[in-house]
């Protein structure tokens, strides 16, 4: 039920970095061969029927600056960075300053080489942390985005996750939460929480918006992308048996057989509407200064950045 979130035991810290590790330290090379030159992984926007996977990330990652109204000199943090890419494209397009968090040593490697590349340390950093230590942190953020970390934040954890995030959100700051969502309260998959994300949890829409609700946060906007995540997942599945032949040179016929079952029964997962995957836009206070109607969220921009080879 919605009122027993905090009665089950704490993920510590410890656990967290191995659940992390279990998953998406086993190779920067590896998730580069199916995801796309992002590497974004998490779901992706098709507008179109005909966008490429790469198309559908960029939608994605414009499509949750919009949401978030940023201004030039603003401030953004990003829990969960992944390799940085979101991170690296609110620099670039808004010229705000970002802090992106991550458990992985993988993804911060990548991320950092990435961050370099394109000349963005002024702009852009990453660096290992727990959201946990936020709020002793005495960081402060016009903006906080977080896009698939909170379903390894674990059922007990969730209250804590949402105080750290208002600790270091200035008043009437924007927070964006895309993660994946269960209608009701229910147990992880055991085939998922034991091979694939150890420790994972996925929470109901209503848990968050309960959570939110006694820490005051005002909810702007909710946006069901199910059958997004349906085509991303798919389109992560083609990618990966394309693959095949460098695959098997990295793991053995047990990875490959999980990772097959688990990207597919995914796709079919959201398909037939077991699980959902929510963008949930949320105001620390009152916020009086934004657009009246949602039309600036759909307005994308019109410039693009190709990432380098």
């Amino acid at each position: 039920m919605v009122d027993d979130v905090g009665k089950c035991r704490p993920v510590g810290k410890r656990t967290s970095e191995r659940n992390i590790a279990h998953h998406y330290d086993i190779g920067n090379d590896f998730y580069a061969l199916w995801l796309d030159p992002t590497m974004s992984y998490s779901c992706a926007y098709f507008k179109t029927e005909s966008d490429s996977l790469y198309d559908a990330q960029m939608n994605k990652i414009h499509h949750i600056l919009k949401k978030l109204n940023l201004k030039e000199g603003q401030t953004l943090l990003d829990i969960g960075c992944g390799w940085g890419y979101l991170a690296m494209e609110a620099a670039k397009k808004y010229k705000v300053k970002v802090l992106g968090i991550t458990l992985s040593k993988e993804q911060l490697k990548k991320g950092e080489e990435r961050i370099k590349d394109e000349d963005l340390q002024d702009l852009v950093t990453l660096k290992l942390m727990d959201y946990r230590d936020l709020e002793k942190s005495g960081l402060k953020f016009d903006r906080v985005v977080s896009v698939g970390m909170a379903e390894h934040v674990g059922k007990a954890n969730l209250p804590l996750y949402f105080k750290n995030v208002n600790a270091v959100l200035q008043e009437t700051g924007l927070f964006l939460l895309h993660n994946i969502t269960d209608i009701l309260e229910t147990e992880v998959d055991g085939f998922i929480s034991k091979y694939i994300f150890p420790g994972g949890y996925i929470p109901s829409l209503r848990q968050e918006m309960y959570i939110a609700a006694d820490l005051g946060f005002h909810t702007i906007d909710i946006e069901s992308l199910r059958l997004h995540y349906m085509k991303t997942l798919m389109h992560w599945a083609e990618r990966f048996e394309g693959n095949m032949d460098k695959i098997k040179t990295m793991f053995d016929t047990k990875f490959i057989r999980m990772w097959r079952l688990y990207l597919n029964a995914c796709a079919a997962a959201f398909h037939y509407a077991k699980v959902d995957v929510h963008q949930i836009l949320l105001v620390k206070g009152a916020n009086n200064q934004l657009p009246l109607t949602r039309q600036y969220m759909y307005d994308m921009p019109s410039n693009r950045f190709t990432p380098k080879p």
